[in-house]
Order: C-alpha cells, then structure tokens, then sequence
C-alpha cells in the first residue's frame, strides 16, 4: 500500500485567494491565505483561527508574553469565495492561450 504521506498533491487554492471558512470553530470567516503546507495539505487564512501562543523573551521580541497568531487549517475546510459566494474550483483549457485556467463553478467566472 502506497503512503500519500511523501506525495505532493496538487491543490486548488493559492496563496492570496479569498476563502471563507466552512468547518471549525472559526466558521463562517473570510480572509485572504497568506502561506500555504502542500506537505501537510493545510493553509494560514488571515485574522481567522486565532490562537494564543506563550513567547519566551528574545531580541525579536523583548517583553516576551501571550501572542495571538494565525494557526493553519486543513484545505478542505475552505472554499474560495466568487462575487462573495463559497464556490468549488474547476479548471479547464483556456481556448486563446491553449493554458489551464481556474474557474469558479458557481459563478463560471476566471479566477486569477
């Protein structure tokens, strides 16, 4: 049997995508992705699954203290937003340019 743990998949969503957050205690959330874990199929979605995290002192940060940050969330629990509606992510040939091209299936809008 064949570990999916090595593979890099392919994934529909970008860096600077616009998603909203369907699952999770953060649901219902929209905000741009800033970074993106192939490996781990999971995305940092900006002001959305806020967590506190206990920082040491350091030259960074010399008060040191309780930072709130962004925590990652897995990819499937979030969907890109097309004219400000949640829609899958298609992607079809693009008959001028003879390239792949992502598409909004709700709206069929191009997607950048």
């Amino acid at each position: 049997m064949a570990s999916t743990a090595n593979k890099k998949v392919k994934l529909k969503l970008k860096v600077g995508d616009i998603v909203r957050i369907m699952r999770g205690r953060s649901k219902g959330k929209e905000g741009k992705i800033i970074f993106i874990d192939t490996e781990k199929q999971r995305a940092i979605v900006e002001g959305a699954n806020m967590i506190k995290k206990h920082e040491k002192q350091s030259a960074k940060n010399p008060q040191g203290g309780i930072v709130e940050k962004e925590a990652p969330i897995h990819i499937s629990n979030l969907m890109i937003l097309a004219d400000g509606k949640p829609s899958r992510i298609g992607r079809r040939l693009n008959p001028e340019t003879q390239k792949l091209e992502r598409y909004a299936k709700k709206t069929n809008q191009t997607l950048k």
